[in-house]
């Protein structure tokens, strides 16, 4: 069956193609909970990436304590601390565009920083751009990954993984967008690209790896199916393809609220 035949349009072609994204994914510290919520989504969230020429989208998810309890593995060398990083804040960059998004999200941060509009009490846990290498979904008609975002998914998966010895960053990919047993609606497959050097000096700088972030965007809370991650990154590694080096679930923030910021 073809696309054309379950749609009432030919989804093939993509007039607007997803390039990238930036994924970061950041810690307040303790007290600055609230504080960090508002400056983030009321400043920052626009100032920072989404006023920028070929922004497509942008979203925030949270992970609470009872999210942060199920990441894995205890010992990520992607994440020092596992209990850190409960907010995560994801940018979607127009293909074509993406060295020019990232020349002037630099320049824009660091004019941030030198006019006083960025704030102290916080810590990138890890914050990288990435090109997208692929995509899958559970629905071959379903929500295209353009789209993912504005979709307003209630939850999402985010895991880091590496190949395995004799596999590569590409066959990763291949397997993860089209593993028999899709455990969300879609997921986006990236792969980092070093910031600038003249990047802000509290965004730790991320060197070019094999490395893959999974973005699995889920249609409820992924803690109702924990089991199916855990299991997928089991069948991962069994198979020889990867390993997981961070797999965390988060759900939706509720924009101008601060739900959630009393459960981290």
């Amino acid at each position: 069956m073809t696309i054309q035949e379950v749609g009432s349009g030919d989804t093939r072609a993509k007039p607007i193609r997803l390039g990238g994204a930036l994924i970061t994914l950041v810690e307040p510290h303790p007290g600055y909970e609230v504080a960090y919520n508002r400056w983030y989504e009321r400043d920052h969230f626009y100032a920072g990436c989404m006023i920028g020429s070929w922004t497509v989208s942008g979203a925030r998810y949270v992970a609470t304590r009872a999210h942060k309890a199920v990441r894995f593995p205890l010992d990520s060398p992607v994440v020092p601390d596992i209990t850190k990083g409960s907010y995560v804040a994801l940018y979607w960059v127009l293909a074509g565009k993406f060295g020019e998004w990232m020349r002037w999200g630099t320049d824009q941060v660091n004019w941030l920083h030198a006019n006083e509009r960025m704030f102290e009490h916080r810590d990138h846990v890890h914050t990288a751009m990435y090109k997208l290498k692929g995509e899958g979904h559970a629905d071959l008609d379903g929500v295209p990954v353009e789209l993912a975002l504005d979709r307003g998914y209630p939850g999402i998966v985010l895991m880091i993984a590496e190949p395995t010895e004799g596999a590569t960053a590409s066959s990763l990919i291949d397997w993860a967008t089209t593993h028999s047993s899709m455990p969300a609606d879609q997921v986006a497959a990236f792969t980092p690209v070093p910031l600038l050097a003249d990047a802000p000096k509290d965004v730790p700088l991320t060197p070019e790896s094999e490395r893959v972030a999974l973005l699995w965007f889920c249609t409820s809370d992924p803690l109702d199916n924990w089991n199916d991650f855990s299991g997928l990154s089991d069948a991962m590694s069994q198979e020889g393809v990867g390993r997981v080096l961070f797999a965390s679930p988060f759900i939706k923030t509720v924009p101008g609220t601060d739900t959630y910021a009393d459960a981290l």
